[in-house]
């Protein structure tokens, strides 16, 4: 057996370290300081093996932000308010991480292969996250909002607060905004 059939073969554990060494680079100096060399010498690996794969270095970070909106979503409650305000308060604290709203323009940046393909890339991923609770409360039998009450109401003014750096954006806010979308019900 190959190296590379293994489960969790060299290209995984490349990636890994490519994806670790982007994530500390923008926390150390921003996104837009970071280049495929530099990644590559702190990843220990060849510049020409991060090029190959992800072409640029929009790419690597959008390639970074999208796996980062995967991990640690929060389980669900059980009840819509509940729901709604967990996925708030972590889509929140997802995008005020060191480097979050980095790599969100870099999801979203003109210069990857196509704008439009990350912009519903994002907007998928970020919908995806409060479906699941919608369409949980639904079977429950529990009153939703749509979804586009949801992303007007809740998300929009997280993103426009954060990538702004509005004071007073905490989970207090994200909380707030999920309660007045409940109260309208």
């Amino acid at each position: 057996m190959s190296k590379d059939s293994r489960p969790g073969g060299r290209s995984a554990r490349v990636r890994a370290a490519v994806h670790r060494a982007t994530v500390e680079l923008v926390q150390e100096s921003g996104a837009d300081k970071v280049t495929i060399p530099a990644v590559a010498r702190r990843a220990g690996v060849n510049p020409s093996s991060v090029y190959r794969r992800w072409g640029t270095t929009a790419a690597l970070l959008a390639d970074v932000a999208a796996q980062q909106h995967e991990e640690g979503a929060p389980e669900l409650l059980g009840d819509l308010r509940g729901d709604l305000e967990r996925t708030a308060v972590w889509t929140l604290a997802d995008l005020t991480r060191p480097g979050g709203v980095a790599f969100f323009r870099a999801e979203v940046a003109p210069d990857v292969d196509d704008r439009r393909a990350g912009l519903s890339e994002c907007l998928r991923r970020v919908s995806g996250r409060f479906r699941i609770a919608l369409e949980a409360a639904a079977e429950r039998g529990e009153k939703t909002p749509s979804l586009e009450q949801v992303l007007d109401r809740v998300v929009a003014p997280i993103y426009f607060r954060v990538v702004f750096s509005i004071p007073e954006t905490d989970e207090d806010y994200a909380r707030a905004l999920v309660g007045e979308l409940c109260d309208r019900g």
